[in-house]
Formats: C-alpha cells, structure tokens, sequence
C-alpha cells in the first residue's frame, strides 16, 4: 500500500546535525496546516546517508508529496477530534527512544550521533510522534470499513499475469504440544511475600510504585518506565491481569495476580474509554532443577503415549498442553500478525527452528527446552507439512491473496479520500516547488 506505508513520518531524521545548514521557510500550507523546507531537506538527507535516494528530484517530491498527504489527514483529525493522550506519546516515545539506543548501541552515541543531549532529543521528538500516531489512528478509520469476499478474491488472482506471480519461500505447519515446568507452594509463596512487602511499602508511603518497578520488576518492557503498560484492551492482556486492571480504582494498588507470565500487582494510573493504563511489578518464580527434570519426564511420557498410538498428536495436544492458544486446535501454531497457520521459516526462531531444520513431514521431535516471553516452556513439536517455495497459487497462498486485495482496496479509498479533500482543502504552495512532478495531481488550483 503505497501511500498508507509511506505516510509514517520519519521524525528523526529532523534532527540531524545538517539541519542547522538549510534556510527554513513554509513551503506550503493545508488547511491550517504548515510544511517547512526543512522537513523535506531533512528527510531527503537522512535517506541518502541511508543510500536509498536514486534520484534527487524524484526524491523530494515523492518526501514532499508525503508531507502534503500527512497534513491533510492532521487537518481532517482535528475535524474528527481524532485525540492522542499525553501518556500514549509518551509510551510511544520511550519506546522509539529504546529501539534507537538498541540499534546505534548506547544513549552516549545516540548524544554524539545528534549533537544534542537525550532529554533534548526527547523534547524535539514529541511534538512530531503526536503528529505521527494522529496520522495512523486517521488512517485506520478513513480505511476501517474494508472488506474482502472470496469471489473477489478469486477474481483478483485470475487477473495475475502468471509470469508476475511472485515466489513464496518455504513455509511449516507445525504442532506443538507444551508443558510448563510446575512452580513448587514454597516458591509461589516467597514471590507472594515479596510482593506483599513491596505492597506494603507502596500504601504506608515508604516507596513508590515507579522506584519498586524500575528496581524489582522483571518486566524488561516497562520496567525501565516505572513499570507502567501505556494504554491497553482487555483483549490486549492476560484475562487475570485484564479483570484485575479494569476493576481498580483510581491511585488504588491491586493484590497479588497470577498469570502465565508470573505475579504481579498493579495500580491504577487511567482510563480511556475501552483501554486502561496501569503500572505492575512483575516477578517470575524460579525454576528448580528437579521441577525442569519433571516437565521433560512428563513429556517422555506424552510422546511414548503417541508412539504407541494410544492417543494422536491431536488429542494429545488436547489433553496434555499447557498452551492456551494452541492446546484446541490440536497444537498447531499461528502467526498472529495474519493468522495464517503457514509459518515462513524465517519467523522460526531459537531452539524451535534447529528443531525444525532437522525434522521431516510427520516426524515428532524429543523435548525440548524453549524460552518464550512467558518464560521457559518444554515442548515436542510435530511437522504437519512443508510447503517449498514456489510461484504463488490460490490453494496454497489464498490467505496472502486476501490481504493483498484487501490492501489494494484500502489503497483505493485512501486515494479517493485525498482527491476529495485535495477539492476542499485550502492548499498553497511554493512557487519554487510547482514544477515538481506529484502522484497526485490536486495540490496545485
């Protein structure tokens, strides 16, 4: 989707060094909308450090015409009152912060990287990641209503020239049936108090939430900011956590939760209509070497089941796993980003894939150890088939066919969208910037 991609706003690369050499000025406005020279310079010179600049020209007019593009759809939000909270930023912005610090490799060559302080580099980010999820949460309504039906589908697929087919890459079904290592009364207890103290130090004002969060919690994704989640549904979360967060009451602190994840107390910091926004501590108990033996014996005893053909993969996946999302559908896994059973290989990691790599169509694998964001889980897995790269087709790749239409639809009414506001919007130009070629052709009147 050509335009729904490009729309999100590199923001960073506004704060290069290099900025301090362009002659700013307003080069166009959309309704009340403004975009500096700046903008475009900036972005065009963070491409080329990146190499990916073919053509100067092309380039900033297709970084222009994104700007332009982006500005309508701010100016229709505000119309909509299409509204971000401050603290949705700001999870947002911590967690750009912290993918940039992972990539470039500490907060000090971030600093020389920019010229600029963290907290300046901070500052400056904030106002155009606001801009940037208004544009997104926009986006997602003009596009909502989006629907696909089979025959178009199948109608979609039968206007490919075979030869622009493209080429799948190998892809797995595959099984699982997963037991979690049993956490003995003497532990669940010990984390049990510990979180009674830390609740205790909370209410009588010892500490805070935040400090006990960012010093205890074994959350690595909200620890670091005191522990809070941001804003989130109930389908989001654990449904212990979920009930949990949703019944608490304004500064109250929860008792103790227990979910696949660990334990946990939480407190309340808001509510935005169907989302919530809380703060935990997290702590996961530890795993004794005898409670691991156990899981991988129990195990043992699962595939001897299935070898002596006493129970199938299926039922047995049923019976024995621990896997809430699999256990009923006779283990087989998803990819949640598409819900398609058909796992490319690159999305097989750690442990699993040398599994895999290893394996046949219909051989089971001996137990294994596999760490998941839940923490350690012991599994056997089953390769259900094995689908080698080939050109696509509609029975194997019906799915990818499905999402492809229906982003080309979703392309679809976006274009018509910008048409239309492109004819209701007031738009001014730069003259310096008229002979540029657009893939739109409404921005000049």
């Amino acid at each position: 989707m050509r335009y729904l991609s490009l729309l999100v706003l590199l923001f960073l690369a506004s704060y290069v060094s290099a900025q301090k050499n362009v002659v700013d000025k307003i080069v166009a406005i959309v309704g009340e909308e403004i975009v500096l020279k700046s903008d475009i310079e900036n972005q065009l010179l963070h491409e080329q450090s990146q190499t990916i600049v073919n053509s100067t020209k092309d380039a900033r007019a297709r970084i222009f015409e994104n700007l332009l593009v982006q500005k309508l759809l701010v100016a229709q939000a505000k119309i909509d009152s299409v509204t971000v909270t401050d603290t949705e930023v700001e999870n947002a912005l911590n967690s750009q912060l912290d993918q940039y610090v992972r990539h470039i490799g500490s907060r000090e060559r971030l600093e020389t990287y920019f010229g600029k302080s963290y907290d300046d580099i901070k500052n400056e980010m904030r106002a155009p990641l606001r801009e940037q999820i208004i544009t997104q949460q926009m986006q997602s309504k003009i596009v909502n209503n989006v629907r696909v039906t089979p025959s178009e589908v199948r109608y979609f697929y039968r206007k490919f020239n075979k030869d622009s087919l493209p080429e799948v890459p190998d892809k797995y079904e595959i099984q699982q049936i997963v037991v979690k290592p049993r956490i003995s009364d003497v532990e669940k207890e010990r984390i049990r108090n510990r979180l009674r103290e830390f609740r205790e130090d909370i209410l009588e004002g010892k500490q805070t939430f935040n400090t006990l969060a960012v010093l205890y919690s074994e959350d690595p994704g909200s620890a670091a900011k005191g522990g809070e989640l941001g804003y989130q549904s109930k389908n989001d979360l654990a449904p212990e956590f979920a009930e949990a967060a949703f019944s608490l009451k304004p500064g109250r602190v929860s008792k103790i939760i227990e979910t696949e994840f660990g334990f946990h107390i939480l407190q309340y910091i808001d509510r935005q209509g169907d989302k919530v926004n809380v703060r935990h501590i997290l702590l996961r108990p530890r795993i004794s070497e005898t409670e691991r033996e156990e899981a991988i014996q129990h195990l043992d005893s699962v595939l001897m089941y299935i070898n002596d053909k006493e129970v199938t993969f299926e039922q047995a996946a049923y019976i024995f796993s621990m896997d809430k999302k699999t256990k009923n559908n006779g283990g087989l896994i998803f990819n949640e980003e598409d819900a398609d059973s058909k796992l490319p290989k690159e999305l097989i990691q750690g442990e699993m894939a040398r599994q895999v790599n290893n394996m046949k169509v219909g051989e089971i694998s001996a137990p294994f150890l596999d760490q998941t964001r839940t923490g350690e889980e012991y599994k056997i897995i089953k390769i259900k088939a094995y689908y080698p790269s080939h050109t696509a087709n509609l029975d194997d790749d019906w799915l990818s066919f499905e999402n492809g239409l229906k982003s080309k639809k979703q392309q679809e009414v976006l274009d018509k969208w910008i048409k239309e506001k492109q004819e209701n919007t007031y738009i001014h130009i730069d003259d310096e910037f008229k002979d540029m070629k657009f893939h739109y052709d409404g921005w000049f009147k």
